[in-house]
């Protein structure tokens, strides 16, 4: 199977993700650009949800209008970033059911530990969107999507804000079927493992901590 990256290049995306890279962006400012980016990144990942009808009356005639058809999506939040994506994506879609996944990565060997596990029902008849703003070794991000595989998920795509070539790989090496979708690819990552040029900690910067 051809693994699937979609990069949403719309203008306000770009706009919007330029000005959450600048260091001069104050936390307040970020969580805000995170929250409104979050939306349009909502809007792509979902642009070929499968459609039904239903009857309806407008004020003036009766029509078969388009309406979703299945059981309502699912947000998983990688924590604690993921949150600032889920925020905005529920204001798009307030009925999504909502799962966290909690995972920190070993400073030593950089490998995802999970912490925190709560997901709905019934996953495996929902369309799973997971999501963390930074895809930077690609470690949690595949930890994340083989937990809720292991729970039935069969329909599930992955969204992020910024990703490195080497998270694509690793991630698309354990996961070929998970589409991913981000903003940017940047150039690669530091011997820290951050993204560069990046956006640095997508959670100390939403949360003010360091």
């Amino acid at each position: 199977m051809q693994p699937s990256v979609t990069v949403i290049d719309h203008p306000l995306v770009q706009h919007k993700l330029t000005l959450l890279r600048d260091r001069q962006t104050s936390t307040a400012k970020f969580r805000d650009l995170l929250r409104e980016v979050s939306v349009l990144l909502a809007y792509e990942v979902t642009r070929d949800l499968p459609l039904t009808t239903c009857p309806i009356e407008t004020p003036l005639a009766a029509m078969d209008a388009p309406i979703l058809d299945g059981k309502k999506l699912c947000f998983i939040s990688i924590l604690r970033a993921g949150n600032g994506l889920l925020d905005g994506m529920l204001e798009l879609i307030p009925a999504a059911r909502v799962g966290h996944v909690g995972l920190y990565r070993d400073p030593q060997t950089l490998q995802p530990v999970e912490y925190y596990y709560k997901v709905p029902t019934d996953m495996d008849r929902r369309l799973v969107v997971v999501v963390d703003p930074m895809l930077a070794t690609g470690h949690s991000a595949a930890a994340a999507v083989t937990r809720l595989k292991r729970d039935g998920v069969t329909n599930m795509r992955f969204l992020c804000l910024v990703a490195s070539p080497e998270g694509v790989e690793t991630f698309h090496a354990e996961h070929p079927d998970v589409p991913l979708y981000t903003a940017a690819v940047d150039a690669g990552l530091n011997e820290k493992a951050y993204i560069v040029p990046g956006l640095g900690d997508a959670g100390d910067r939403m949360y003010g901590t360091k």
